[in-house]
């Protein structure tokens, strides 16, 4: 399990052609013997993949779903011990395992997949919002679908992964922003009426019905003449009280002198 080193002392101190160490400059030395005083060591061997370095030892990784509770000796090969409310998804030489990721609700998400002990949590968006952002297969943040206005209606649907989109009403349709395709205008004539109010990209007509012109213009003049009577009657009447009021308070008043005159 040993991983070997060689330093360069121990290069240095090989046997090497006379030819060879006349190619040696002093500066060459002088760079080599500062690199030695640093203690700088190379080392021409490694790990296999499934084995990490710890201590110049090559250990035995952890499966996933655990981590290492002990690291092994030249004598005994690597503790491993199970994730908690954590996980691992691969081999490893960790001594902890992952904390498991949280959808948080407050930035509008829930979770998809529960963590278990070989993968983390994943989440998506609540309903009726998209995400915005991923990290590998999980959502980190979702916002609200764009809501369409009236007069326009939903051209596609929103998802999990994508916006809703809107498109305008042509004339003669109309949308009050909830429809995924806008409606023609009511026809009032279809429907025995006649128009009282058009309709717009955001409201139908408005219909009614029909009024005969003639009557209405008739209706009104006999309206106004029966009103006309009835104030010439009231004057009339009126002018007449008064005179007979008038009259019968001369008559008294003849009378009074009458009464007078006589002895």
């Amino acid at each position: 399990m040993k991983c070997g080193g060689e330093t360069f002392l121990d290069f240095f101190s090989q046997e090497k052609p006379s030819t060879l160490k006349m190619l040696f400059s002093l500066k060459h030395i002088f760079i080599f013997a500062a690199i030695f005083l640093l203690n700088i060591d190379l080392c021409f061997c490694a790990c296999a993949r499934a084995e990490y370095e710890i201590n110049k030892e090559c250990c035995p990784m952890c499966a996933p779903g655990s981590h290492v509770y002990r690291h092994c000796t030249e004598f005994v090969s690597t503790t491993c011990a199970p994730c908690v409310d954590s996980f691992t998804s691969e081999p490893n030489g960790l001594q902890q395992c992952f904390s498991c990721a949280v959808c948080d609700t407050g930035q509008g998400l829930q979770v998809k997949t529960a963590c278990t002990r070989i993968s983390d949590t994943v989440c998506e968006p609540l309903e009726g919002l998209y995400c915005t952002n991923y990290e590998k297969s999980s959502c980190t943040q979702a916002v609200e679908h764009t809501q369409c206005s009236p007069g326009q209606y939903i051209k596609q649907k929103g998802t999990a992964h994508d916006d809703a989109e809107c498109a305008e009403c042509k004339n003669g349709t109309y949308s009050d922003g909830s429809l995924e395709m806008c409606k023609l205008h009511t026809k009032c004539e279809d429907l025995g009426l006649e128009e009282i109010k058009p309709g717009t990209t955001i409201s139908d007509v408005e219909c009614g019905n029909k009024i005969n012109l003639v009557a209405l213009i008739i209706g009104i003049i006999v309206f106004i003449a029966v009103v006309a009577v009835v104030v010439i009657f009231v004057k009339i009447k009126h002018k007449f009280s008064r005179c007979s009021d008038w009259n019968a308070e001369k008559e008294r008043g003849t009378k009074t002198e009458l009464k007078i005159l006589t002895p």
